[in-house]
């Protein structure tokens, strides 16, 4: 078996990177955004693209990740001289243009609005039905070829977001740790190499150093050092380290909590974050490590117990229902390095759940 590390051909960050946008896309293009991601930017990228000379159409995005949607969009773009797709927005947008440059034969440039999660950097595409149902995976050949992140952009959306972004990265070193240790594959079937473990572990030390800072700066909305260096970590460190280290419990946690309706108002990195506790005690962590990333998950504003998550009665049914999800056969909760049953999940999210009462 070999070792595999995935990445996108070119990541791009900054302040006004928008602006050069055709430079970079060097060929005609059809964008799609939302509605609101369309009137913040489209003028920025129709002024890059004139400078450049390149022929760039618009179309909105409908705002499901669905193959209707990708569907009407082929379409679409059969009468367009485009050369390249470009998706501008939040995560669904972002796979919808993934998707679409898959079947269309053409390259995706990614340009995420936001920094709330490790996606935009990673080769798939979470298909959802018309009615917002999970669908599918699509596993794709390839990273996109170019992402760019517009710091200036990125630092006027909420600091919830920002923080949701730390939840989900904050598990990328502690799942790769656990996959190296059990010789787990990572997402492209390969074991991860020591560029991707390095870049897990680089992900986590930011976060550490610059999270809390980078939460002062964008409750302003502004950009700081810290601020850049924590979408770097949210998108960049985490997006290959996920993908390329990969993943164990903190995720299937994360998918467990899905089955509790209280925990459907979190943003995926908020529950992931209490997901990484909960690893952390399934695999009897270092009380030092469990209380660095207690603390840090306290400073920033993500859930550290069952009733941050929203879950005000503690039933252990319910809890078991949560622990047998995240135990499916399918689930990566099977790459920690010891065997795992529902029984111990459930012990473990009570663990994290009382040290966080503690």
């Amino acid at each position: 078996m070999e070792n595999i590390i995935l990445s996108p051909s070119k990541y791009i960050q900054g302040s006004n990177s928008l602006s050069n946008i055709a430079k970079y896309a060097k060929k005609n293009a059809f964008i799609i955004a939302d509605n609101f991601v369309m009137s913040i930017t489209k003028d920025i990228i129709k002024e890059s693209f004139k400078k450049e000379n390149l022929i760039v159409s618009f179309e909105l995005f409908n705002g499901e990740c669905s193959k209707v949607e990708i569907n009407r969009l082929k379409e679409i773009l059969k009468d367009k001289n485009a050369e390249t797709i470009i998706g501008v927005g939040g995560g669904k947008t972002l796979d919808t243009a993934k998707a679409l440059a898959y079947y269309s034969n053409l390259p995706v440039i990614i340009v995420p609005t936001i920094a709330s999660t490790d996606a935009p950097c990673s080769a798939l595409s979470v298909l959802y039905t018309e009615e917002g149902v999970f669908d599918e995976y699509l596993l794709l050949p390839n990273n996109p070829n170019i992402v760019l992140m517009d710091t200036n952009i990125i630092a006027k959306a909420p600091a919830r977001l920002l923080a949701s972004g730390m939840g989900d990265a904050l598990a990328t070193y502690f799942e790769a740790r656990a996959c190296e240790r059990s010789n787990a594959l990572n997402m492209g079937g390969g074991f991860p190499t020591k560029a991707a473990l390095t870049l897990a572990k680089l992900c986590l030390d930011t976060l550490l150093a610059d999270g809390e800072k980078a939460m002062f700066a964008a409750q302003k909305n502004v950009c700081t050092k810290a601020v850049e260096n924590i979408i770097e970590a949210n998108t960049y460190l985490s997006g290959i380290g996920f993908e390329s280290g990969g993943l164990a419990a903190a995720h299937a946690i994360h998918n467990g909590l899905t089955v509790l309706e209280e925990c459907h108002h979190l943003y995926h990195g908020e529950k992931v974050a209490f997901g990484t506790l909960v690893q952390l005690f399934l695999e009897n962590a270092p009380i030092e490590e469990i209380d660095e990333v207690f603390c840090f998950c306290k400073n920033i504003g993500l859930p550290t117990s069952l009733e941050d998550l929203g879950v005000h009665s503690i039933e252990r049914e319910r809890l078991l229902e949560v622990a047998k999800l995240a135990c499916a056969p399918e689930e990566t909760i099977h790459n920690m390095p010891f065997e795992v049953t529902p029984e111990k999940v459930v012990a473990a999210i009570l663990a994290a759940d009382g040290y966080s009462g503690s």
